[in-house]
Parts: C-alpha cells; sequence; structure tokens
C-alpha cells in the first residue's frame, strides 16, 4: 500500500473495484501463495463442500479454482462489475452484489470460507466484526483461510493502483489474536510473503496468509 493518496476524496471499495474490473485480475491474479491457500483448503474437503468466496472479484482465481475441485462455491462482492465478470467467467458458482457486514447466512451454513483481502477499506472496528461473522459461518471441523496486508493503521488515505482509497489493517500479530480469541478459531498456520503485481501502478505488497479451523466441539483443537 502505498502513501500518496491525500488531497482527492477516497474511493468506495464498490467506486475501486467498479474502476479497476479486470486490471485488478491482471495485476493481482497471479499469487502464488493464493493459490497455494485454495490447494490446501480442497486438500482437506470433500466432494460437494459449501464454500463462501468473501470478495470474491472477477471469480478468478479463487472461485474458479474451488469449483474445478468440486466445492459447490458462492461468492459475494460490493462491486457489481465484479459480480458480472465472475458470472461470465466462473458459470459453475454463485455470485452475489452484497456486502459481507450485510451478507445473511446461517450459523455454520459453510464447510469453509475465503477471504482473500475483503477487509481492508474497512475501518478496524468493522473488519473485526466481519472476521467474527464470517467464523460463524463456518461449520463445526471447517476452514476459515484468509489473507490481508498486515499494518497497524487505521483510515489511512493511500492511492492503490492510481486510486485514491482509505484503508485500515493489522499487525500481522494482531489478526492471528483477533481469529484465536475473539472469532475462537484454532489458527493451524500462518506466513508471511512478499507479492510484487503485474502492474507498474500497484506497489509490492507484504501478505499474512492465515489458515484456520473451527473446533468441532468448544475448546477442541485439531488439525
Amino acid at each position: 500500500m502505498r502513501d500518496e493518496g491525500a488531497g482527492r476524496k477516497p474511493l468506495s471499495a464498490a467506486e475501486l473495484f467498479d474502476d479497476l474490473g479486470l486490471a485488478y485480475e491482471r495485476a493481482f491474479g497471479r499469487l502464488p501463495e493464493q493459490a497455494a491457500a485454495v490447494d490446501w483448503l480442497t486438500e482437506r474437503l470433500g466432494a460437494g463442500a459449501r464454500v463462501l468466496d468473501v470478495g470474491s472479484g472477477t471469480g478468478r482465481p479463487v472461485a474458479d479454482r474451488l469449483v474445478r475441485a468440486g466445492c459447490v462455491v458462492t461468492g459475494i462482492d460490493v462491486s457489481g462489475e465484479m459480480v458480472g465478470l465472475a458470472r461470465a467467467q466462473v458459470p459453475g458458482a454463485v455470485f452475489e452484489q452484497v456486502d459481507v457486514r450485510d451478507y445473511d447466512a446461517p450459523p455454520g451454513g459453510f464447510d469453509a470460507v475465503c477471504a482473500f483481502f475483503p477487509l481492508l477499506m474497512m475501518s478496524r472496528a468493522e473488519a473485526s466484526a466481519a472476521l467474527e461473522r464470517m467464523a460463524g459461518w463456518v461449520a463445526p471441523g471447517g476452514y476459515l483461510v484468509s489473507a490481508t496486508v498486515p499494518a497497524d493503521v487505521d483510515g489511512v488515505e493511500i492511492e492503490f493502483m492510481g486510486r485514491p482509497v482509505r484503508v485500515s489493517s493489522f499487525s500481522a500479530e494482531e489478526y492471528v489474536r483477533t481469529l484465536r480469541e475473539d472469532c475462537g478459531l484454532d489458527v493451524l498456520r500462518h506466513e508471511v510473503s512478499v507479492f510484487r503485481p503485474d502492474d507498474e501502478s500497484a506497489a509490492p505488497e507484504e501478505h499474512l496468509f492465515c489458515f484456520a479451523r473451527r473446533p468441532d466441539r468448544p475448546g477442541d483443537g485439531g488439525v
């Protein structure tokens, strides 16, 4: 994230991704750690597993990879442009235009939830609440696989791919603590890497990937 966005009105998440469209996929669609995270997940899920992809974007690579592995996939995104692209590119999944803060899902309604970078344009309080909501949608024994850009910031204006936005995030330690203590998940592992997008307007980013499991019963652990 590059701190150069001051002076112009920050875009909302919907406005940003409506504007970016396929340019976002071209810049961030070939992220090796993300592909590995989806493969890690599908190796642990049975055929027909119900998976929610939060911030599904263009549908590629995450929803597409999940569908190809035999999962029943629902994707949600705030951007109408992204939802339209996803429906065209991944017809085997169902996509809805809705904010994760407003999405209505039954407790334990999914065998897994993927959440790759959907919280960065919320306040930290909103992001924490969204993580707790997503954890509640995971069935006992299921998984929440997520990623963020680790940074101790709240409501900072930056420039992202040439556009002004306001972002918030957590340090790696605080993000992991939130998953464990506030969401009640077992964090099986977490790792930090650096990604260089395929776009000159997008700066290299540090990424935190977390692999978490909801216990079968309160107090249970497991891998």
